[in-house]
């Protein structure tokens, strides 16, 4: 194998890793945007649970409020 031969597979193995490199950039790039938009999406999901446990916490008083009406009207023989 002379130097020629040698240099161009050295050329070719630089590419090659070069390549790799940007690849890997790329990767890294694109797994911390899903980091972040995974992280929004567990703050929204968490932000939902509690407006769903205030949205029930509303009813149950609603429907407590309805029962003591139901409760009067009914004292009153109505």
């Amino acid at each position: 194998m002379g130097t020629g031969e040698e240099l161009d597979q050295f050329g070719v193995l630089e590419k090659k890793v070069e390549a790799l490199i940007q690849y890997v950039g790329s990767f890294q790039k694109e797994k911390e945007a899903l980091t972040e938009k995974i992280h929004i999406m567990e703050e929204k999901v968490a932000d939902m649970g509690a407006e769903l446990q205030r949205l029930r916490s509303a009813r149950d008083q609603a429907k407590q409020r309805i029962v003591t009406l139901l409760e009067k009207i009914e004292l009153l023989g109505v």
